[in-house]
């Protein structure tokens, strides 16, 4: 079952990297969208929200400290998900559908990442297994 859980995390983690990517490419026209959204300070919320993809994908595929990518992603997620998909709020019935669908797929992303921290740790075929790291961060 490691190989599954290695195949899952690559391709949940190159998800995440692929966000990643397109809000440091796309950061103009996304922090436009945010802006029209009411988010304060938009490029920056872009940039930040890119990063915390970023962190997220690389600790998930490389089984480095999930913990923290978990993290990023409920950071990512929450604020993400009440603000730019606030289908409650938007009268043009099409509109209304394509956030209530990104809406519900945000909500199911964080509850598959919060079900990684489930997971006993090191994982099989992680960089934390590889070179006998910690489990848990040094406070």
């Amino acid at each position: 079952m490691g190989e599954v859980f290695l195949a899952g995390r690559i391709l949940v983690g190159g998800f995440y990297l692929f966000g990643a990517v397109h809000h440091f490419t796309d950061l103009g026209t996304l922090a436009a969208q945010a802006g029209a959204l009411g988010v304060p300070l938009p490029e920056l919320a872009v940039a930040v929200a890119g990063v915390l993809l970023a962190v997220a994908g690389l600790t998930l595929i490389f089984g480095l400290y999930p913990d923290v990518g978990i993290a990023a992603l409920v950071l990512f997620f929450v604020p993400v998900t009440v603000m730019m998909h606030a289908f409650w709020a938007e009268r043009d019935p099409t509109l209304r559908q394509i956030d209530l669908i990104n809406f519900g797929k945000n909500v199911s992303l964080l509850g598959s990442a919060l079900m990684f921290a489930a997971v006993p740790r090191p994982w099989a075929y992680s960089l934390e297994r590889r070179v006998h790291l910690p489990v848990k961060l040094p406070v």
